[in-house]
């Protein structure tokens, strides 16, 4: 039960799964891109998001094509995110301009393909 002066959403997501072909280069990435490292092993690792969700990463066989991430990324500066991106060899597409998005993709660990997305989250506690 949460607190009475707790107004964020009861629910959360808490984990996501993707499998890298190797663990290292993705804690990496995904440090770099401003997740935080919780634990760390060779064909296993948990990194936290904002709001509290996990990405678990398992080692596996490379997929055999680029392939869509099972989920995106959200950013409050998207074009910074995509500098970023640009700034660790990613190859970002250019920045799209959407009606509520502005958004871009890149191939990152895995040969998963990312979507960034600006971020439209509420001016509500999250």
């Amino acid at each position: 039960m949460r607190k009475a002066r707790d107004r964020r959403p009861d629910a959360a997501i808490g984990h996501v799964a993707l499998k890298v072909e190797r663990v290292a280069v993705a804690i990496a990435t995904f440090t770099a891109l401003g997740l935080r490292p919780i634990v760390s092993e060779d064909d296993f690792a948990v990194m936290e998001l904002r709001g509290g969700t996990h990405l678990v990463l398992r080692r596996a066989a490379a997929p055999r094509r680029v392939s869509a991430a099972p989920f995106d990324l959200m950013y409050d500066d998207v074009a910074a995110a995509r500098r970023r991106c640009q700034s660790l060899r990613l190859r970002p597409t250019a920045l799209k301009r959407g009606r509520i998005h502005d958004w871009f993709t890149f191939v990152g660990p895995g040969r998963h393909r990312f979507t960034v997305y600006s971020s439209h989250a509420s001016q509500q506690p999250v």
